[in-house]
């Protein structure tokens, strides 16, 4: 195509979708990171105010369904220990480069320099669970409050944020890791029953 029109060039959201097909083993994998995070970004750049969103964006509540796996982690609510998502809801993003991310928000020498240079991430970034959906929906940004026992746990914002660690993430659905506890689950042993 390039030998022949030198002037066409490939489209780049299809190019990325390409790449982000060839990360996914050549495979649509709805399960995978990847893939959570190109449907929210794409979400994010259509509406300008969600009014109506796809029930497949978000995750399944934690509290209607049982733990199918022995190495996902459930995060439960610090205050009132309601769950609230698992580990396969979180999405994962690459560190930022820490306080000098935050240049424009004039921080002081003291904090810069408190930095070690690995600034890790305070708060995790999942996608949409459905107890969230009454609180996303006909706006843009706002607080995401337990909904138990409605303790603020963080916040989201369609246009996106910026991650303690420097990393501006799109959309973002922050939720404290000071507000949550992981909760591992043991592995239980396979009792036959005697047959009688």
């Amino acid at each position: 195509l390039r030998s022949s029109r030198p002037r066409r060039r490939v489209n780049p959201g299809f190019q990325g979708q390409l790449k982000l097909y060839e990360a996914m083993g050549c495979a649509v994998d709805t399960g995978s990171v990847l893939y959570k995070r190109y449907r929210l970004e794409m979400l994010s750049e259509r509406f300008s105010e969600p009014q109506d969103l796809p029930r497949e964006v978000f995750a399944v509540d934690p509290t209607t369904i049982c733990q199918t796996s022995n190495t996902e982690v459930l995060y439960r609510c610090r205050k009132c220990r309601r769950a609230l998502f698992r580990s396969s809801s979180i999405l994962s993003h690459t560190e930022g480069i820490g306080p000098t991310a935050f240049a424009h928000k004039r921080i002081t020498d003291s904090a810069r320099l408190s930095g070690n240079g690995q600034e890790k991430c305070t708060s995790y970034f999942i996608e949409p669970v459905q107890w969230m959906e009454p609180a996303l929906l006909g706006v843009m940004e706002g607080q995401l409050l337990c909904p138990k026992c409605t303790s603020k746990l963080g916040s989201f914002s369609w246009r996106g944020d910026q991650c303690s660690c420097g990393r501006w993430v799109t959309p973002a659905f922050q939720i404290h890791k000071s507000r949550v506890d992981e909760v591992r689950t043991l592995p239980v042993p396979n009792f036959q029953t005697a047959k009688t």
